[in-house]
Formats: C-alpha cells, structure tokens, sequence
C-alpha cells in the first residue's frame, strides 16, 4: 500500500514540514505546496488524504488565511501538532553578515525576528515561504540579500547559517492542525482533548447574546481554551467566533452545551474533536 500523501504549504526544509513528520509520521509522503488553499483544494479534491497548516505562533499570533479556509471548505481538524521554530539567518557561502542589506522569509518568520533583525538595520520583504526564500537565495545569489528559515533549508539549498535562534522568543512555537475529509475518530476518555467550534450567532445585534453563548459553556463547565474572531462572509462588520473547549465532543456535557446554543438561535459548525498535542 503507498505512503498516505500528506499535504503542506511551503518547499521542503519549511516547518510546516516537520509538523508533517510530527502529526503523521516519518513515513508519510509530504507534499510541498505553494499556498495554504492549495493545500485546502488538494485535500478536498483527494490529490491527498491529509493536510496540515499552520493556525498560530506563540509570538506572532494567528494565520488569518487558515482560519477563513478551515470554515470555507467542508473538511474536519483531526489532530493537531506543535513545532519548536528556531530561525536561522540563512545567506550564501562566504557571505558577511555586514554585507546584508535585506532579508527574505514568509511573514509571520518576519514578525518573529523583528527585534534581530531592526538591530541589523535589515530591510524585510516578504516572501510566501520560509524554507521558499532559502531556495529562491541559493539560485539568484543576490549580493546583500539573506533570507530567515531552518537550518535544515539551508543544509537542503547549499546556504551557510551566519546566525542561528534570531527568533525574539527564545520558546517560539508554533501551532499546526491536520485537516481531512472525514473526522478523527472517537478517541478514549482520560486524556486532553481540543474541540473546534465555530460560532455565528443569528441575533449578534441583541445585547449579551456573545456573552449568554460563553456563559452556557461555563454552566456546564467546559473550560474555554481560545476565542478569536474572524470577519463574517456573510454580512458586513459581523463576526464568526472560533472557540477552543477542553474537552470531547463525545462528552455529555459538550453535546448538551451546544444543544443550547443551538436553541438559543446559533449557528455551529464542528471544525473537529481530537487529542491536544503533547507539547501543550
């Protein structure tokens, strides 16, 4: 039977990578794609049976793009894994770090390193991948230029690593979901859980009605691990809720939460119930 291919955004040596290798294991087939909707597309379309994109940075914050993507498209979150992400500061051989005069790397690598890289008085431009801005240097070998990606990019495109943990959090992680299209499997009571769901309220004009959503989790005390906001594609300056709960979908309380929820006018969506990474 062939490797189950598995798809990412990026070129190989990205982070995105080795959450691949983390998530799905060493033996799956990664398959490098230009951008997170096509990741989306060839999940959707079974050019692959898995998926994984990248959702938060410990320092930098939420992908915008996975979110909107993850409720565009009708796939479920099956797992989750978290990368430790060491940047490096990446150039061609017998390149001086005094010679720069820009850096290339993916933006949120940008927004990571921004301390390091004022210091060095280096002008950023962004670029769609880490490991991408490694290959893209090692075949212009444009003079002054440097790009920001793992030490692994630079061992795969022949660059040398001048510096290496530019990251201005020294404990910078980030956060990947695995996307397919059929949900994880029920897994067994007794271990942390993630359940995502999203929240539209049809009555998000009448006073309190976030706050009565929030508090009939709290009711049936379900620990509320994250709550961020995305634009409505429905309607303009109205908001979907992406809600993180501490618990199994299977478990009573959550099902009778959003039996309530759903009574009291909300639109829900399950993105997906699966094991919190081990990292967490």
């Amino acid at each position: 039977m062939p490797a189950p291919r598995v798809a990412f955004q990026g070129e190989f040596g990205a982070f995105s990578e080795e959450a691949v290798r983390r998530a799905c294991g060493p033996d799956v087939e990664a398959v490098p794609l230009r951008t997170l909707r096509d990741v989306f597309d060839a999940v959707r379309g079974g050019d692959a049976r898995f998926g994984v994109i990248p959702v938060e940075n410990s320092r930098a914050g939420i992908i915008p793009e996975s979110y909107d993507l993850l409720l565009e498209h009708p796939l479920w979150v099956r797992a989750e894994a978290t990368v430790p992400v060491a940047q490096c500061l990446l150039a061609p051989p017998a390149t001086s770090v005094h010679e720069l005069r820009r850096v290339y790397s993916h933006p949120q690598a940008l927004a990571q390193c921004e301390t390091y890289l004022r210091r060095l008085r280096l002008e950023a431009i962004a670029v769609y991948d880490t490991a991408g801005s490694a290959r893209q240097l090692a075949a212009e070998r444009e003079p002054g230029a440097a790009a920001i990606a793992s030490r692994r990019a630079a061992e795969l495109y022949g660059l040398e690593v001048l510096a290496e943990a530019i990251q201005d959090d020294r404990d910078n992680t980030t956060r990947f979901y695995v996307i397919g299209r059929e949900p994880a499997p029920a897994a067994e009571a007794g271990r942390p859980h993630r359940t995502v769901v999203v929240l539209a309220m049809d009555a998000d004009d009448t006073p309190g009605a976030l706050y009565w959503s929030l508090g009939t989790l709290a009711f049936w005390r379900i620990n509320l691990l994250k709550i961020e906001s995305r634009p409505s594609r429905r309607r303009p300056w109205h908001y979907d809720f992406y809600l993180e709960l501490a618990a199994r979908l299977e478990d009573a309380p959550v099902r009778s939460a959003l039996d309530e929820l759903r009574a009291r006018g909300a639109n829900l969506r399950v993105l997906g119930s699966f094991p919190r990474a081990s990292a967490d």
